[in-house]
């Protein structure tokens, strides 16, 4: 195989966005988010559906919390398949870089930091109308409630 040929292998791109992915589409819009945490969070779809954007500005325990995620499946460089997981990494204005891994099961969403089965999570609850989603982020020694309410579909 021609390195031509190699390369156009590693670039191919999937010919359409996951459905399992497509299923988190129920976060895009603008969400206030009251509780323990305040503030706004926005998802929104990168050009193509492969990805979903976070766009985070929260203030918890007297500290803003600025940030920007990506998530989706993970595919490596010279992979042949994508990640089984719904992968994410989380960009802070303070300099953290966070990877989490999402589920959603029925109107369940839980957000592992790091890996399934992690004692860091978020577990949270969508009303049947899917406009709020109540929940906590769970860690070793702590964690908060919000409960985020959608303001706009962007």
């Amino acid at each position: 195989m021609s390195e031509a040929n190699e390369l156009q292998n590693v670039y191919s791109p999937a010919l359409e966005p996951d459905p399992e992915l497509k299923k988190l589409d129920r976060l895009v819009g603008t969400w206030k988010i009251d509780g323990e945490a305040q503030g706004q969070i926005r998802f929104e779809w990168m050009e193509g559906g492969f990805f979903l954007i976070q766009h985070v500005d929260l203030t918890l325990y007297g500290q803003t919390n600025r940030g920007m995620e990506v998530i989706g499946r993970e595919k490596v460089f010279g992979a042949e398949a994508p990640s089984a997981e719904i992968k994410s990494r989380f960009y802070s204005t303070r300099g953290d870089t966070l990877d989490y891994i999402y589920e959603l099961d029925g109107d369940t969403l839980t957000i592992w930091g790091g890996y399934v089965g992690s004692p860091a999570y978020f577990r949270g609850q969508f009303s049947p109308d899917g406009e709020t989603l109540s929940g906590s982020w769970v860690w070793p020694g702590g964690g908060y409630s919000i409960t985020g309410r959608r303001v706009s579909a962007d």
